[in-house]
């Protein structure tokens, strides 16, 4: 989740809006790779997940990141409820899944380095007070009451909201983790191709990624239940967005879209103030309800942003979101496929052509067949394994011609970095195959195997 805005200035035009996402168009050589992502915290000897508070906990987690290895703290009132450093920023979820927002930086080869120094850090802090990570797209045996509760303002309002607008958005925001990249675009025209590849071949990443069969214990039916929470979360703020795909869409429609998604909260010195299910729209009008007569700034509209939730977002880049978290090679693997895809132009054309003929019941069947079946499912005659062989390959493409050396050069380019999914697709195997075949087999039945198994 992300952190408040700031600055900006007042609204005092709605085009400043469009304006705001239209100032994050970059030249090709300024584009940069930014990687989130997100895991799970437990005591090692109860399996518990983190208390925010203390000497096994999360806030015992970020004052070790802070004190050995630099990082500035982040408050909120007395809380730390987050670290920066170097472009980087930690940051906590609701039920206190540690976050990872990685610096804009130019390679795969760069990105993957700082997961490794992230992890190592985390390693290093975590073994000196008993506690482990997962990298999971869900929580396998956790159930609701048992998760904390971070000290956040903006966690306390959304969880009263989730209720009023769907089934499972307390789920998703207590009980799953993703991992994620943020990627920049050249103009108009290019974040509109790119958003529309984005969106239609989302479903593929959810498959390759899938890595949450498992909730409370037990198999859940699904490959992806963190995909499956989504489908019924808040549909104002989710799912595939076939107006993206209309004829002239561009950023004005997207403000036009995020105008009509109910606010959550307006940031003022320090404190969050409740505007739960209030417009934006009256904001921009002086007549929001929770700050009567008082208008908008820019940091505003940038916070309304960050309540959006399809599967691709645009901010002043372009979010990637339907990934699960998962183990260290997936974490370098999301960043390889989307850059690969997207960041070379006979890449993303080829790219487009793959998705373009989908339409839309097509992309939501795929959407839903993902998170049931992974690899194996398929809609609309379209077979999700055929369909991912396809992308990987373009992304593929794409990474070589990119031709990003690394490891002093050793490395001719980025390719490497798919190498996981690669095997996916040949065997048709996700993350939660493998995971659900354990459990089946030398597991016996046991979850809790899990954690000495899979922990970072």
């Amino acid at each position: 989740m992300s952190i408040p805005q700031s600055g900006g200035g007042p609204i005092e035009h709605v085009s400043q809006l469009a304006e705001y996402l239209a100032a994050g168009c970059k030249p090709k050589d300024q584009w940069r790779i930014g990687t989130e992502h997100e895991k799970f915290g437990y005591c090692r000897d109860t399996l518990d997940p983190l208390p925010y508070d203390g000497p096994r906990s999360i806030k015992a987690m970020l004052e070790g990141l802070r004190d050995r290895f630099g990082w500035t703290p982040v408050l909120e009132g007395a809380h730390i409820i987050g670290l920066e450093k170097d472009g980087a920023n930690v940051s906590l979820e609701p039920g206190g899944q540690l976050e990872l927002s990685g610096a804009p930086l130019e390679t795969i080869h760069q990105t993957c380095d700082e997961v490794n120094q992230h992890l190592r850090e985390v390693r290093e802090v975590a073994d000196a007070i008993g506690v482990g990570f997962i990298g999971l797209g869900a929580a396998p045996i956790w159930t609701h009451d048992q998760m904390p509760v971070m000290p956040k303002g903006r966690y306390r309002l959304m969880t009263d909201y989730m209720d009023r607008v769907g089934t499972m958005g307390k789920t998703m925001m207590y009980r799953t983790c993703t991992v994620q990249v943020n990627l920049d675009f050249a103009s108009e025209a290019d974040m509109v191709q790119k958003l529309r590849v984005a969106l239609a071949l989302q479903p593929v990443a959810t498959a390759l990624f899938a890595n949450s069969p498992f909730l409370e214990g037990k198999p859940n039916g699904h490959k992806s239940w963190r995909a499956r929470v989504w489908r019924d979360l808040d549909p104002a703020r989710t799912g595939m967005l076939p107006f993206v795909f209309e004829d002239g869409f561009g950023f004005e429609q997207w403000v036009d879209y995020a105008l009509d998604v109910p606010m959550y909260f307006v940031y003022r010195d320090g404190q969050y103030i409740d505007a739960l299910g209030q417009s934006f729209r009256d904001f921009l009008r002086g007549e929001l309800p929770a700050l009567p007569g008082e208008m908008p700034s820019l940091s505003d509209w940038a916070d309304h942003l960050t309540t959006i939730f399809p599967e691709a977002r645009v901010k002043k880049f372009i979010e990637m979101r339907g990934a699960d978290g998962g183990p260290w090679r997936r974490l370098c693997a999301l960043p390889a496929f989307w850059v690969g895809l997207t960041y070379d132009q006979s890449a993303l054309d080829a790219a487009w052509d793959l998705a373009k003929g989908l339409d839309a019941q097509t992309r939501d069947g795929l959407r839903v067949a993902a998170s049931v079946e992974g690899l194996r499912g398929e809609a609309g005659g379209v077979r999700l394994q055929d369909l991912a062989r396809e992308a990987v390959a373009i992304a593929e493409a794409g990474l070589k011609a990119r031709a990003r050396p690394g490891a002093g050069g050793m490395l001719p380019d980025e390719t490497h970095f798919l190498n996981a999914l690669k095997e996916s697709v040949e065997t048709g195997q996700t993350p939660a195959d493998e995971l659900l075949a354990r459990y089946h087999g030398d597991w016996q039945g046991d979850l809790t195997r899990i954690y000495g198994d899979y922990s970072y």
